[in-house]
């Protein structure tokens, strides 16, 4: 238990073994005083995954930014994963832009137009000889199976240079659509998942989430950190509050936004601001309400100092209330 939590019960136990007389308790000025005790809300901070802690950059009591580094615990996994999701996604990459690019190279594809040309230039001379047997047979200069033989030389030559112009055409077409669909997909799926590899690598540095004071440092430098448990706590200034009883009576005393004074044995008063009452009673006695019985019902009132910094988590303060609002 950390000595916040240690503080708190033990506050609150021997509040309530007070509570009869503190609460009946007046100041010089004849003010009523209530009997309570500072409170700060810790916050934890610790790895998601298990691992041995490599560095530890603060000691408790140092002032600490939002973003600062407190401890780092080992990444050498973590380092791998990115490595692997990295390589994924280049392949990934690779057979996208595969997909996406003419299914035969350049050079294949320069060597199908050189047949075309040639196929073109058949053609030609094939067409010249059809026209030149279509001059000689009228005149008889020439068989009907000369021409036959020209026009089917001819017709030849031009689905020659139309199958070279298809395997060119064909030679230049990309992936189905399906396929290259599915390339993206691959794609993206391996980039978020290199996301996923950094920010795991990213979050074995522990940093603070908020600027504060580091209260306790659990673990040391080569220790095992389970997951999930922290490795140290920090106290935000605006975590920090007063909690005090007020009974039932002097309860309709108390509004939300009150100021308060808060003071302890040897330091100054603290200035505070009523932010929460509450709705149920603290202490009930086992017995049928008495007149005498519900005089000891008390009510948790929580206020918010004006100087955090001021106020000690676990100090027992004596509370004046000042003007309701």
């Amino acid at each position: 238990m950390c000595p916040i939590h240690r503080l708190r019960r033990a506050s609150f136990a021997g509040l309530l073994a007070i509570m009869p007389l503190a609460l009946a308790a007046c100041g010089q000025n004849g003010a009523q005083v209530f009997s309570g005790y500072v409170e700060g809300d810790l916050l934890f901070i610790g790895p998601e995954e298990a691992g041995r802690l490599t560095g530890l950059a603060v000691r408790e009591g140092d002032k600490v930014k939002a973003g600062d580094v407190l401890a780092r615990v080992e990444d050498d996994l973590q380092q791998a994963e990115v490595r692997a999701a990295e390589a994924q996604l280049k392949q990934a990459q690779a057979q996208l832009e595969n997909a996406r690019s003419p299914l035969q190279r350049p050079e294949e594809i320069a060597i199908l137009e050189a047949s075309e040309t040639r196929a073109t230039s058949a053609l030609d001379l094939s067409r010249i000889e059809l026209a030149r047997q279509k001059q000689l047979v009228p005149k008889g200069a020439s068989s009907q199976a000369n021409l036959d033989a020209a026009q089917h030389d001819y017709d030849e030559k031009q689905a020659a240079l139309d199958e070279a112009r298809r395997r060119i055409s064909a030679a230049g077409i990309a992936a189905r659509e399906h396929e290259i669909e599915a390339a993206q997909q691959a794609a993206d799926a391996a980039k978020a998942q290199l996301e996923v590899a950094r920010i795991r690598l990213a979050r074995r540095a522990l940093k603070a989430p908020a600027d504060g004071a580091v209260q306790t440092v659990y673990y040391r430098v080569g220790e095992l950190v389970p997951e999930g448990r922290p490795v140290v706590s920090v106290l935000p200034p605006g975590l920090v509050k007063v909690r005090f009883f007020v009974p039932e009576a002097a309860l309709p005393k108390v509004a939300v936004g009150q100021e308060i004074d808060a003071t302890c044995d040897g330091c100054p008063p603290l200035k505070a601001r009523v932010s929460f009452i509450a709705d149920a009673a603290e202490y009930t006695p086992p017995i049928i309400y008495s007149r005498e019985e519900r005089a000891k019902l008390v009510y948790l009132v929580e206020a918010r100092p004006a100087d955090p910094a001021a106020a000690r988590p676990g100090q027992p303060v004596s509370v004046t209330l000042g003007p309701k609002p």
